[in-house]
């Protein structure tokens, strides 16, 4: 935090089940000296969709190999044209990042919501119902399934199904059936501008104050990157959920062991960690070998304990970034930053010093944390 000027940070550590290791360091707000919590709450997301998704696998509601858009409309723009091969693309290529979208290669729509608002005839900024509309006239990248690229989009049409099956918000399925039966009360969605803040939410800051584009009428041209650059309200089953170290802690305990789970059936489990066909998994452009995604988690089968892995999933937007690590051997962190750095490569520096510094602890505290916090 000191080399890269971060003004604030959380930490929580979970061994065997027990909150071993709880807190904040810096300040939330370093204008009004206010100091980091545990509990305070911080932009974050997409392994609380998955799970979501499984959730409906689990009630026989959808199968994984199920095309995504027979649940949702393929309208496209009166001048657009769908992609033949949006109709084969399935639920399970979504959530490993296989459905055909490649942001480096061409862009992500989730951060158009200006140019989309406008190509859709829509107030700025674009919902998730205006990017979907939009995309279904591009066409994609590459053949769905045929290999990896990250994909904010896919968890967004996901987020639409959810919607579609259960006849509820997003927001409100997920509380309901994956964040309450894992313990979690104070998750909730975020909102784009300052003035949206959530009790006990972080401010964000960007390394050098670097200002962009507003994408919400009624805003200066140029505005600060966290608030209102880009719509968070449109990344809900993607980006836009609010947590704690604490809260994503209490997650990670939920999903530590397939035969415990509160959320999901062993089988279920197993479905949702499985790795995607290993020319996928294995190729050029995708993860390094031993290395996969599966359904929203990066994974690393430890060699050494066959039927172990490490899962793990960092988060980045303009102001923030996360990661959450589940180990093989019990033990599992959450760390939240409320600023990235510069160099996007320098904040991956933080996962191997956390390990190191795990590896280095011979003795872990016997007692349990998670009922000094509020869920």
């Amino acid at each position: 935090m000191a080399a890269r000027k971060i003004p604030r940070g959380t930490l929580a550590v979970v061994k065997d089940g027990r909150l071993v290791h709880a807190r904040g360091y810096g300040w939330a707000d370093k204008e009004r000296q206010q100091r980091v919590e545990p509990t305070s709450i911080f932009r974050i997301s997409k392994p609380v969709t998955a799970v979501a998704v499984l959730k409906l696998v689990k009630q026989a509601k959808l199968k994984l190999d199920d095309r995504a858009f027979d649940f949702i409309a393929l309208n496209s723009l009166p001048d657009g044209k769908p992609d033949p091969r949006l109709r084969t693309v399935t639920i399970r290529q979504c959530l490993q990042h296989t459905g055909g979208w490649d942001r480096d290669k061409t862009y992500d729509p989730m951060f158009r919501p200006k140019v989309i608002a406008t190509a859709v005839g829509e107030s700025a900024p674009a919902g998730p119902g205006a990017v979907i509309r939009y995309m279904m006239g591009q066409p994609l990248d590459f053949d769905p399934g045929t290999r990896y690229a990250y994909s904010n989009f896919g968890y967004c049409v996901l987020g639409r199904v959810i919607e579609k099956l259960t006849g509820k918000s997003y927001e409100d399925y997920v509380k309901e059936v994956v964040l309450a039966p894992a313990g979690i009360k104070s998750m909730r969605l975020g909102r784009s501008l300052e003035a949206g803040r959530a009790p006990g939410e972080v401010r964000y800051y960007m390394p050098e104050s670097e200002t962009a584009e507003s994408v919400f009428p009624g805003l200066p041209p140029k505005v600060p990157w966290p608030y209102g650059a880009f719509n968070l309200e449109a990344m809900d089953a993607h980006g836009a959920w609010l947590a704690s170290a604490v809260d994503l802690a209490r997650f990670s305990t939920a999903m530590q062991d397939p035969e415990k789970c509160p959320l999901l059936k062993p089988a279920t489990w197993r479905e949702l960690h499985a790795p995607p066909p290993a020319s996928v998994a294995r190729t050029e452009e995708g993860p390094l070998i031993g290395t996969y995604y599966c359904c929203g988690w990066l994974t690393r089968p430890i060699v050494a304990q066959p039927g172990k892995a490490n899962y793990w999933h960092s988060g980045s937007l303009p102001g923030t970034y996360t990661m959450l690590v589940r180990r093989w051997d019990g033990l599992s962190w959450v760390m939240l930053f409320n600023q990235r750095s510069k160099d996007r490569k320098a904040d991956g520096k933080i996962d191997p010093a956390l390990h190191r510094a795990a590896d280095a602890v011979k003795d872990w505290p016997k007692g349990d944390l998670f009922p000094k916090f509020r869920a």
